[in-house]
């Protein structure tokens, strides 16, 4: 069987009611975790898309075992400590595998893992990672393409963790993970302040750590001797939330999306209301619709609060039918344009210069051949073509499957015209 990919028709207004699944970025560092607990751990709205199955594969090499209830439930277990190798194979998938350096160091002595995988979006390092390990006093070094981390016992103390681009969100998750267990207190200043680090956080303290200061710039933690095993429900994934926000205003529909956090989406709500798309709080559901004229406005990428990079590729999509100029500029990942030149494909005016894209709007998207580059560029073509007039073929869709639990599947819900085809059904 060929390759799969997306064929979508576009121009159909979507209308209707989608539900938001858990947050795959909440998700996967609280799976790591599960090293450091004595116990079972069960996790609810953990999605089902590539990265965790990924991971839990991973993990099960690490001896947790790890199965998905009937109920959809996430069941996981640490139960053979021997392991403390993450082979190549599994991790150059997915970057989200260096979550478990923090707790195999901090629960095992030791960990081997080798520099990780992901997307193309650019170079991320991970020296914050590094720097934390040894100021907890482990011994750190680099082998054969492999991070090999050793500490008896770590030990509490002060680190800095910010980096060229701002905090660290996985290096802030892992620090956090390794000092539950440490000996003493540990002060991470510059912390992520983003909702799946403040997520991680919360569930720790349910198995028995002591973390205070989560979703602010200083974290603060105290250490135990051991963490027991919880019940847990992952927050809502603000990214698929956004990524439907835009849905419903490029093809000037109306979706009502349950189990989304709006205090998770305030910087992106506020580009969306610029732009001339309602949101509206609706009992416990949001409700998005959108005014026919766009407008055009400037978008400046920020850790969190401020708007999300992993939504910049998507409100470009939509800035791409505004009536005028826009300025994106990204602040995270500066290389993160390689959607640019296949939205241009469709019939997009896009301009890119160094870190900062011109979109300059154009009346109508036109549907063509397209190839997806990263996750989040995915998402912003299946858009493009949702409004585009024709037909729009999207290959490489095993990155979107990454971090969407059947995208298409709900969008066909909602009234799309899209397809799950391979090569040899075209």
């Amino acid at each position: 069987m060929g390759l799969p990919y997306f064929r979508i028709n576009g121009g159909n207004r979507l209308r209707g009611s989608v539900r938001i699944g858990g947050a795959k970025n909440a998700a996967l560092p609280i799976m790591a975790a599960s090293i450091l607990c004595d116990g079972e751990v069960i996790l609810h709205d953990v999605p089902s898309v590539a990265d965790v199955t990924s991971l839990a594969e991973l993990l099960g090499k690490l001896g947790v075992e790890v199965e998905r209830r009937q109920d959809g439930a996430l069941r996981l277990l640490a139960s053979d400590e021997m392991n403390c190798k993450a082979e190549y194979d599994i991790v150059r998938k997915m970057r989200a595998s260096i979550c478990v350096l923090g707790p195999l160091l901090a629960k095992r002595g030791k960990a081997q893992v080798a520099m990780p995988g992901g997307c193309a979006i650019g170079d991320r390092p991970v020296d914050l990672h590094l720097r934390a390990m040894r100021l907890l006093g482990a011994d750190v070094e680099l082998v054969s393409g492999d991070i090999v981390a050793k500490a008896k016992r770590l030990r509490g103390t002060e680190m800095f963790l910010g980096g060229p681009f701002g905090s660290t969100v996985l290096g802030t998750a892992n620090a956090m993970m390794a000092a539950v267990l440490a000996e003493g207190v540990t002060v991470i200043e510059m912390a992520a302040c983003e909702p799946e680090v403040r997520d991680l956080a919360d569930f720790l303290n349910k198995c028995g750590a002591s973390i205070t200061g989560q979703g602010t710039p200083r974290i603060i933690i105290e250490g135990v001797k051991e963490l027991k095993g919880c019940e847990y429900r992952i927050i809502p994934d603000r990214i698929e939330a956004g990524t439907f926000m835009v849905a419903a205003a490029i093809t000037n529909g109306e979706l009502t999306l349950e189990n989304c956090r709006l205090d998770h989406l305030m910087a992106f709500v506020d580009r969306l209301n610029a732009v001339g798309v309602n949101v509206e709080r609706k009992d416990e559901a949001i409700t998005v619709a959108s005014s026919r004229r766009l407008e055009p406005i400037e978008v400046i990428t920020q850790p969190f609060p401020g708007m999300p990079t992993d939504l910049q590729a998507q409100l470009m999509a939509l800035l791409c039918l505004a009536d005028g100029n826009s300025v994106i500029t990204e602040k995270i990942f500066p290389d993160r344009f390689l959607h640019v030149g296949e939205l241009n494909r469709m019939g997009a005016k896009l301009h890119k210069a160094g870190p900062t894209v011109i979109v300059q709007g154009v009346k109508r998207l036109v549907g063509a051949p397209v190839m997806a580059s990263d996750l989040r560029a995915s998402a912003a073509l299946v858009l493009a073509g949702l409004a585009a007039r024709g037909t729009t073929d999207i290959n490489r869709i095993y990155h979107i499957d990454r971090g969407y639990q059947r995208i298409d599947e709900k969008l066909r819900v909602v009234g799309a015209e899209i397809e799950r085809l391979s090569a040899d059904e075209a």
